[in-house]
């Protein structure tokens, strides 16, 4: 982005800090706003059809990561006006940088940099989300084990056994059951 594209979002951003277990977004909420984490972690989660608690993605900016400096959203949400399916929880305390829909709309109608921009950070969470979808409807418990400490070793001394076995779609005891067997 240029130095007057910058200067642009910047006017629109504000700077925000959440407490550890600070639900950001509840399900069944409006999403109005998109948050950059700075520092700090969250999770986005559900709950499914039998009341169990599911992981649906870990948030935080890591240069290990392979999926890094992405927006924290309920992104169908957001572009919908229709009520939340996730909540985004904080894990530890966390600072992030604010965006509202208004202030992305704004940006959107002012600069054609920034809208390509952003269509080049969408483009990247949409494989995300898709691979994530995918490894779950097509992958064993085990390959997806195997997949996350392949791809994404961090995770595993980021976050704890029942969030990363939730994230998995499995119980605790099977996490600890696959990784005896690797």
């Amino acid at each position: 982005l240029d130095p007057d594209t910058m200067q642009l979002i910047a006017s629109q951003l504000n700077e925000t800090s959440f407490p550890q277990k600070h639900v950001i977004l509840p399900e069944g909420s409006i999403c109005n706003k998109v948050y950059f984490i700075v520092s700090g972690t969250a999770r986005s989660y559900y709950i499914d059809a039998s009341g169990v608690t599911v992981t649906w993605s870990f948030h935080f900016n890591n240069t290990q990561s392979l999926i890094r400096n992405v927006f924290v959203t309920d992104y169908r949400a957001f572009l919908t006006g229709r009520p939340s399916s996730i909540a985004i929880e904080t894990l530890g305390e966390v600072r992030a940088i604010v965006i509202t829909k208004e202030a992305v709309n704004y940006l959107t109608e002012k600069s054609l940099k920034y809208e390509i921009w952003m269509r080049k950070i969408n483009e990247k969470a949409y494989v995300s989300m898709f691979d994530r979808a995918f490894s779950l409807l097509t992958m064993s418990a085990t390959e997806r084990y195997c997949k996350l400490v392949s791809d994404e070793p961090h995770l595993m001394q980021m976050f704890s056994n029942y969030y990363i076995a939730s994230y998995l779609g499995i119980a605790p005891q099977s996490l600890s059951r696959i990784r005896t067997q690797h």
